[in-house]
Protein backbone atom coordinates (compact mmCIF):
# COMPACT_ATOMS: atom_id res chain seq x y z
CA UNK A 1 0.00 0.00 0.00
CA UNK A 2 1.47 3.43 -0.83
CA UNK A 3 0.63 6.65 1.17
CA UNK A 4 -1.66 9.20 0.45
CA UNK A 5 1.45 11.51 0.27
CA UNK A 6 2.21 9.54 -2.67
CA UNK A 7 -0.90 9.87 -3.85
CA UNK A 8 -1.50 13.26 -3.69
CA UNK A 9 1.82 13.92 -5.36
CA UNK A 10 0.56 11.52 -8.67
CA UNK A 11 -2.51 14.00 -8.30
CA UNK A 12 -0.31 17.21 -8.45
CA UNK A 13 1.51 15.31 -11.82
CA UNK A 14 -1.41 15.16 -13.40
CA UNK A 15 -2.67 18.10 -12.59
CA UNK A 16 0.74 19.85 -14.13
CA UNK A 17 0.11 17.58 -17.29
CA UNK A 18 -3.08 18.35 -17.81
CA UNK A 19 -2.44 22.48 -17.48
CA UNK A 20 0.84 22.28 -19.82
CA UNK A 21 -0.83 19.75 -22.43
CA UNK A 22 -3.64 23.06 -22.69
CA UNK A 23 -1.45 25.60 -22.38
CA UNK A 24 1.00 24.37 -25.09
CA UNK A 25 -2.20 23.54 -27.57
CA UNK A 26 -3.51 26.60 -26.96
CA UNK A 27 0.01 28.35 -27.65
CA UNK A 28 -0.24 25.80 -30.84
CA UNK A 29 -2.96 26.98 -32.15
CA UNK A 30 -2.27 31.36 -31.04
CA UNK A 31 0.54 31.45 -32.82
CA UNK A 32 1.47 32.18 -36.42
CA UNK A 33 4.21 34.16 -38.00
CA UNK A 34 7.72 33.37 -39.14
CA UNK A 35 9.03 32.33 -35.68
CA UNK A 36 5.45 31.29 -34.69
CA UNK A 37 5.29 28.90 -37.34
CA UNK A 38 8.83 27.80 -36.33
CA UNK A 39 7.40 26.63 -33.00
CA UNK A 40 3.58 25.64 -34.00
CA UNK A 41 4.57 22.05 -34.67
CA UNK A 42 6.68 21.50 -31.52
CA UNK A 43 3.64 23.16 -29.45
CA UNK A 44 1.43 20.63 -30.77
CA UNK A 45 4.06 17.25 -30.49
CA UNK A 46 4.87 18.61 -26.75
CA UNK A 47 1.05 18.63 -25.81
CA UNK A 48 -0.16 15.49 -27.01
CA UNK A 49 2.94 14.01 -25.37
CA UNK A 50 2.02 15.76 -22.11
CA UNK A 51 -1.18 14.49 -22.24
CA UNK A 52 -0.69 10.80 -23.20
CA UNK A 53 1.45 11.40 -19.64
CA UNK A 54 -1.21 12.61 -17.67
CA UNK A 55 -3.10 9.36 -18.59
CA UNK A 56 -0.32 7.18 -17.76
CA UNK A 57 -0.24 8.91 -14.50
CA UNK A 58 -3.77 8.96 -13.70
CA UNK A 59 -3.70 4.95 -14.60
CA UNK A 60 -1.22 4.44 -12.08
CA UNK A 61 -3.19 6.50 -9.38
CA UNK A 62 -6.41 4.28 -10.11
CA UNK A 63 -4.53 1.33 -10.26
CA UNK A 64 -3.19 2.33 -6.47
CA UNK A 65 -6.37 2.95 -5.37
CA UNK A 66 -7.00 6.91 -6.03
CA UNK A 67 -8.87 9.39 -7.65
CA UNK A 68 -7.41 11.05 -10.23
CA UNK A 69 -7.94 14.32 -10.43
CA UNK A 70 -10.03 16.28 -13.62
CA UNK A 71 -8.88 20.32 -12.78
CA UNK A 72 -5.38 21.12 -14.37
CA UNK A 73 -3.50 23.74 -12.67
CA UNK A 74 -3.47 27.72 -13.75
CA UNK A 75 -3.26 27.97 -17.76
CA UNK A 76 -1.03 30.44 -18.93
CA UNK A 77 -0.93 31.14 -22.46
CA UNK A 78 0.80 34.39 -23.01
CA UNK A 79 0.85 37.69 -24.94
CA UNK A 80 3.62 36.67 -27.30
CA UNK A 81 6.13 33.85 -28.21
CA UNK A 82 8.88 34.75 -26.02
CA UNK A 83 6.66 35.25 -22.57
CA UNK A 84 5.23 32.01 -23.57
CA UNK A 85 8.46 30.30 -23.62
CA UNK A 86 9.58 31.96 -21.09
CA UNK A 87 6.71 29.87 -18.87
CA UNK A 88 7.06 26.90 -20.88
CA UNK A 89 10.28 26.62 -18.87
CA UNK A 90 9.34 27.35 -16.14
CA UNK A 91 6.71 24.15 -16.02
CA UNK A 92 8.97 22.07 -17.29
CA UNK A 93 11.67 23.07 -14.69
CA UNK A 94 8.70 22.57 -12.03
CA UNK A 95 8.05 19.17 -13.54
CA UNK A 96 11.19 17.83 -13.37
CA UNK A 97 11.89 18.56 -9.86
CA UNK A 98 8.33 17.22 -8.96
CA UNK A 99 9.22 13.83 -10.65
CA UNK A 100 12.10 13.72 -9.06
CA UNK A 101 10.12 13.92 -5.78
CA UNK A 102 7.93 11.79 -6.82
CA UNK A 103 10.52 8.93 -8.22
CA UNK A 104 12.33 9.35 -4.14
CA UNK A 105 8.54 8.90 -2.67
CA UNK A 106 8.02 5.55 -4.54
CA UNK A 107 11.50 4.04 -4.05
CA UNK A 108 11.15 5.01 -0.73
CA UNK A 109 8.01 3.36 -0.08
CA UNK A 110 9.32 0.13 -2.48
CA UNK A 111 6.65 1.21 -5.55
CA UNK A 112 8.91 -0.08 -8.16
CA UNK A 113 6.51 0.34 -11.12
CA UNK A 114 5.32 4.15 -9.85
CA UNK A 115 9.63 5.04 -9.41
CA UNK A 116 9.78 3.12 -13.24
CA UNK A 117 7.10 5.64 -14.92
CA UNK A 118 7.95 8.50 -13.67
CA UNK A 119 11.91 7.76 -14.65
CA UNK A 120 10.57 7.06 -18.04
CA UNK A 121 8.17 10.32 -18.17
CA UNK A 122 11.37 12.65 -16.81
CA UNK A 123 12.89 11.86 -19.50
CA UNK A 124 10.48 13.55 -21.84
CA UNK A 125 10.26 16.38 -19.57
CA UNK A 126 14.00 16.99 -19.83
CA UNK A 127 14.00 16.69 -23.66
CA UNK A 128 10.82 19.24 -23.23
CA UNK A 129 12.58 21.48 -21.40
CA UNK A 130 15.81 21.33 -23.47
CA UNK A 131 13.49 21.74 -26.61
CA UNK A 132 12.27 25.05 -25.21
CA UNK A 133 15.19 26.57 -23.66
CA UNK A 134 16.74 26.07 -27.53
CA UNK A 135 13.48 28.07 -28.45
CA UNK A 136 14.14 30.68 -25.74
CA UNK A 137 17.47 30.94 -27.46
CA UNK A 138 16.03 32.00 -30.90
CA UNK A 139 14.24 34.24 -29.04
CA UNK A 140 16.88 36.66 -28.04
Amino acid sequence: MVSEELLELLNEAIASEMQVSIQYMWQHVQWSGVKGLAVKDTLKSIAIQEMKHAEKIAERLFYLGGKPTTKPKEIFVGENLKEMIERDVKDEETAIMLYKKIIKKALDEGDEATAQIFKEILVDEEDHHDTFTTILEDLK
